[in-house]
């Protein structure tokens, strides 16, 4: 039996942006996924994304954020660990707790038990999926819109990069960064585009009072967004 042909797709790479009127400038890159479940494969895939991004862009310095990354520092950047300290209660959470337990809908929520669960339990909890349309969040009684769609997501994983310091000079080496589980089809919440953002306010010095959310609001809409929802919306994806 033939072996199955890799299949052609293209992957988002995140590039924090200095000079520039975006923040984070977002990419696709077309490369061949090769097929299989196994690390090993998924590595492949990686070091091929890799490869592209440094010929088109020179960028040697680039994280891949997934759990497939072989680097120790993807591991403490993910969402799944990467805690937010809540200045009401005190407690640490990780983001993807604060961000899965915030979500107001239609017909129910938020679910603060969510906070307290399993990350990836949090996130597959059938509730989410039962409530009807996504109206808002609300995290401890601060209320964010759905729109712009990523800023709530955001806020939250740069406020807790912020808290932890001891990762900020490693992060602050990489030129660019990627997740070869993230599909922007299916979803729009990305780390490795938050991530990217927190460098690129770091670089500009532009993080003193992120922590209020109408001030990271109006700083993030001061620069035009290079996402990739608007990638969707041009035809890209």
């Amino acid at each position: 039996m033939n072996q199955a042909s890799n299949a052609i797709e293209h992957k988002p790479v995140f590039m924090p942006k200095i000079n520039s009127n975006n923040l984070v400038k977002t990419d696709m890159i077309r490369i061949e996924r090769h097929v299989g479940f196994s690390s090993r494969q998924k590595k492949k895939t990686i070091n091929d994304l890799h490869q592209v991004i440094c010929k088109k862009y020179g960028y040697k310095q680039v994280l891949e954020l997934s759990s497939k990354s072989g680097n120790k520092l993807s591991f403490p950047l993910s969402p799944f660990s990467l805690k937010i300290t809540n200045e009401h209660d005190g407690n640490q959470y990780s983001v993807e707790n604060a961000f899965q337990s915030s979500m107001v809908f239609e017909d129910a929520g938020p679910y603060a038990d969510l906070l307290t669960a399993p990350p990836r339990q949090a996130r597959k909890d059938e509730r989410l999926i039962t409530s009807g349309e996504l109206i808002g969040y609300n995290y401890f009684g601060t209320e964010w819109g759905v729109e712009p769609l990523t800023m709530f997501y955001d806020w939250l994983y740069v406020n807790a990069l912020k808290q932890n310091p001891q990762l900020h000079k490693e992060v602050m080496q990489y030129q660019a960064f990627t997740d070869i589980t993230f599909n922007p089809a299916k979803s729009i919440h990305c780390a490795a585009y938050a991530l990217t953002l927190f460098v690129a306010l770091n670089k500009r010095g532009l993080l003193d009072n992120v922590e209020d959310p109408k001030a990271f609001y109006d700083l993030c809409n001061e620069f035009t967004l290079s996402n990739t929802e608007h990638l969707l919306e041009e035809g890209w994806i």
